[in-house]
């Protein structure tokens, strides 16, 4: 999963990251990838990805290093992006998700990095050709990538409904979906019954919907398992899911996947995070949905039993000398004999011979007998 971290400015510049902005009015220097200019990490990102690792109690690293991750695209001008491979700030974490009627599973964390956003290609501005905008490049992203312990379309949904709502609690990320603020990659594999090896997996793009997630796994998912029941082979490649017409679509196969050729990144020096940074972040924390969840929920299991002060008042008669009306007296069990057509509580109903004055709205106890 992509999570776009909520820093008033980019990563590893000071251009501002505003959402709806013009076309290319945030791209300044260092995202244009310029002779000369040098990154500069923002500290904020730093933060919020450590709260994020404490929050799913992974382990954070005492020294992490920026990579330089090299592909060609439009949209990053540099040629390559900086992001996180060998060294990663967040590792060895896991999230609880609930499964109903009671069920949770623990779902792996492998990972949580940092790093920077690619461009926006911009399609549907002229017949020919594609535009692009680099408003959103160099934004701070953290990646994070879980273990392969997710079984079925719903467990993947949930899985990607607690992570969004740490993220919001946290204030790391708004997880906006439909501005691209939150997006995952799915893997999907399948493996006959009580296999224990994985299958060959294929990778799902760019999914900015739990509903369409939801859908692209299970459609996957049958054609994978049509694959291997006709005789064929998964073939690992990485495919696009269209709504529209409810199935996945191939986008390039494992022979044409990029070298990326990491390096560490020699314009920025190795992190090292101190105990104290990691305590004073952990010290922020605010009170995370599920904590907050289980201190609202109502008790399970029986009542206790009631105390006995509160039982012997319950039983005592009211003042002494005053008998304490029937059911009947005040328009609750049956009524009192009445002339025909009229009413049991009211103005024209007989009030109860009990030297005190009946009441005229409604069955209510008068003050003299209340215990």
């Amino acid at each position: 999963m992509h999570c776009q971290l909520s820093t008033k400015s980019k990563i590893f510049s000071g251009a501002a990251t505003a959402y709806g902005a013009d076309v290319n009015t945030q791209a300044d220097p260092v995202t244009l990838g310029f002779p000369g200019v040098l990154p500069v990490l923002n500290a904020d990102a730093v933060q919020m990805a450590v709260k994020f690792g404490l929050s799913v109690d992974a382990q954070i690293a005492e020294r992490c290093v920026f990579a330089r991750k090299h592909y060609f695209y439009p949209d990053l001008p540099k040629g390559y992006q900086i992001s996180q491979y060998e060294l990663p700030i967040v590792f060895n974490g896991h999230l609880d998700i609930e499964l109903g009627e009671g069920v949770t599973k623990r779902i792996g964390i492998t990972r949580a990095h940092m790093e920077e956003d690619a461009g926006k290609s911009l399609h549907d501005q002229h017949p020919a050709m594609s535009a692009i905008d680099l408003n959103r490049s160099g934004v701070a992203l953290m990646e994070i990538v879980s273990k392969p312990h997710i079984r079925s379309s719903e467990q993947a949904q949930a899985y990607l409904g607690k992570l969004q709502s740490i993220l919001r609690y946290l204030g790391t990320c708004d997880g906006d979906m439909e501005k691209g603020n939150l997006r995952a990659d799915v893997n999907v594999s399948v493996r006959p019954a009580g296999s224990t090896e994985l299958g060959t997996r294929c990778e799902i793009k760019n999914m900015n919907s739990f509903r369409f997630i939801g859908e692209a796994v299970e459609y996957e998912a049958r054609r994978q398992i049509e694959i291997i029941e006709d005789g064929g082979k998964i073939v690992q490649e990485t495919r696009l899911y269209d709504p529209e017409a409810g199935e996945t679509r191939s986008m390039r196969s494992k022979e044409e996947a990029h070298d990326y050729r990491y390096f560490p990144d020699p314009d920025l020096l190795p992190l090292e995070l101190t105990a104290e940074f990691v305590e004073e972040c952990r010290r922020s924390l605010p009170e995370l949905p599920g904590a907050r969840r289980a201190a609202t929920a109502p008790p399970v299991g029986p009542e206790p039993p009631e105390p006995p002060a509160r039982r012997a008042r319950r039983s005592a008669p009211c003042r002494a000398g005053v008998p304490t009306p029937g059911p009947g007296a005040w328009g609750v069990g049956p009524t009192p004999p009445g002339p025909p057509h009229s009413s049991a509580v009211g103005p024209e109903s007989p009030a109860p011979d009990l030297g005190l004055t009946a009441p005229t709205q409604g069955p209510r106890l008068p003050k003299s007998l209340a215990c």
